[in-house]
């Protein structure tokens, strides 16, 4: 009998003390606005007018060694110049690599880091066999029920043109930058900007240029996403995952499918395959904790409790974002197999069989230790091994940077109602090449995602509301007023 009441008594103390820590652990880390931010008024009428044109130019990047069709990029330039006189008087523009640009607005004070804020002007192309799926022609750039469709209306020239909007309408009020600032737009973001944003950021170490920050796509607010959180909340991107692909090639004789061997090509790599999938990548919980570090004074006490006891919970908790498969790729590094080829008739064995895995790294690991991985995990020698499209995870930038702060102060100024929170992302962005011109990257673009709004980037439909557009104007000027043309500290 004692012995059991000793253990009662033990696991009362450690649910006490377990609770106690979960009650403790996460204090308000929010930023609390003292004031409400005077918006800036926008002519409604005339930025949607520029964003539709924008959106009408197909500036379609496609998969190199295919060349850059020009005329669409060479047309978006001069709408830009129609649409924006006073950035163009007042900044130096420069072409880099044909079809990027580089704007520069010169600051008062050259003892202050400049500020570099990023967009690209190419989208991804419409599948053809879904064209007729869409509700307005995705180039188009269709104006109705309360939005804006058309392709890169989120992906990425909202970040682009609404860029330009909050400038002209800060130049127009007649004050010169304090800090300089920069805009950069690619032209190839959708294919790994390696003709673009790359040249860009040696163009910048070539006049060594350093940022105080740069600011690119990749986040935003996000409503829906973190069940256990009533709040929307903004996530800032501090960090991204680097890629690569592996193609996975079986060599073997051939011959006539009558007399086939014990094991052909295609047979041998898809026991590779089943292996890659049994044999998942290990999970963490480092940047799921980075988040929660934030937000968790908000979240239900069972949330609290769970996150705050990863001594005995860590394996649940994984276990069960694990899954949720959006939830899944924020705590390992991913393997997908994507292309599969064989013979060309149904009769004939393969001589050379391949399969692609695409892989999405984790921060932490690099191409060439994922690669050792799955040389281990298949350990079959009859199968060779080709990388291509390899590009290593970046750095993890602090959330105590200026930078991060003028910019998660600004949401809570914008949206008061919605937490901030930094966050992994998953796809790439041409900000990955800027590391070497800066320790703080961000990616966070001013509008509201839903899954189902999400679900339209590259994908049918795309669309963004008017009065996210509207308010992204807001936000960025709002932004430049305390990066630059005020200069406010950060709180």
């Amino acid at each position: 009998m004692k012995k059991i009441i000793g253990l009662i008594s033990i696991i009362a103390v450690i649910f006490i003390v377990s609770a106690y820590r979960a009650s403790i652990l996460y204090v308000d880390q929010q930023y609390h606005p003292q004031k409400q931010t005077e918006r800036v008024i926008v002519d409604q009428v005339t930025v949607l007018e520029n964003f539709s044109k924008a959106i009408q130019i197909a500036t379609v990047s496609r998969d190199y060694p295919a060349p850059v069709t020009p005329e669409p990029f060479l047309a978006f330039h001069q709408h830009l110049q129609d649409s924006f006189p006073k950035v163009h008087r007042f900044s130096e523009r420069k072409i880099i690599n044909n079809y990027s640009l580089v704007y520069k607005f010169q600051g008062s004070d050259t003892n202050l880091k400049p500020a570099l804020f990023m967009g690209h002007m190419d989208v991804v192309s419409v599948d053809q066999a879904t064209k007729e799926k869409w509700t307005h022609d995705a180039f188009a750039g269709v104006i109705d029920k309360g939005n804006v469709w058309g392709r890169g209306a989120l992906d990425d020239k909202a970040t682009v043109m609404a860029l330009m909007e909050a400038m002209e309408l800060s130049l127009k009020e007649g004050k010169q930058p304090i800090r300089t600032m920069y805009f950069a737009f690619g032209h190839d973001e959708e294919i790994g900007g390696s003709q673009g944003a790359k040249y860009i950021a040696e163009y910048f170490q070539q006049q060594g240029v350093s940022f105080e920050f740069v600011l690119d796509e990749g986040g935003a607010i996000l409503k829906g996403y973190i069940k256990n959180v009533a709040q929307s909340v903004g996530v800032i991107g501090i960090a991204e995952k680097g890629f690569m692909n592996i193609r996975l090639i079986a060599e073997r004789p051939g011959g006539h499918s009558s007399m086939p061997p014990e094991n052909t090509g295609p047979g041998i790599l898809a026991a590779a395959i089943v292996k890659l999938e049994q044999n998942k990548f290990p999970a963490t919980l480092r940047y799921t904790n980075l988040m929660f570090d934030a937000i968790g004074s908000y979240a239900d006490f069972k949330t609290r409790f769970a996150m705050a006891n990863q001594w005995l919970t860590a394996p649940l908790i994984k276990k069960k974002l694990l899954e949720d498969q959006s939830k899944a790729a924020g705590l390992r590094t991913t393997t997908a197999v994507t292309m599969m080829k064989g013979s060309s008739k149904s009769n004939i064995l393969p001589t050379k069989a391949s399969v692609v895995v695409n892989f999405r790294i984790l921060p932490g690991e690099t191409w060439q230790t994922v690669l050792a991985s799955v040389k281990d995990i298949i350990g079959d020698d009859r199968i060779g091994y080709e990388v291509f499209m390899n590009n290593d995870p970046s750095k993890v930038s602090s959330t105590d940077s200026k930078g991060y702060k003028w910019i998660s102060q600004t949401i809570r100024e914008f949206e008061p109602n919605s937490l901030v929170a930094p966050y992994l992302v998953m796809g790439g962005t041409d900000s990955k090449y800027f590391y070497p011109l800066t320790d703080s990257v961000y990616r966070f673009l001013m509008i509201k995602l839903t899954p189902d709004i999400q679900k339209t980037i590259h994908g049918i439909d795309e669309h963004i509301k008017i009065e996210d557009y509207v308010e992204g104007i807001q936000y960025f000027h709002e932004l430049f007023r305390k990066v630059s043309f005020d200069n406010e500290a950060p709180k």
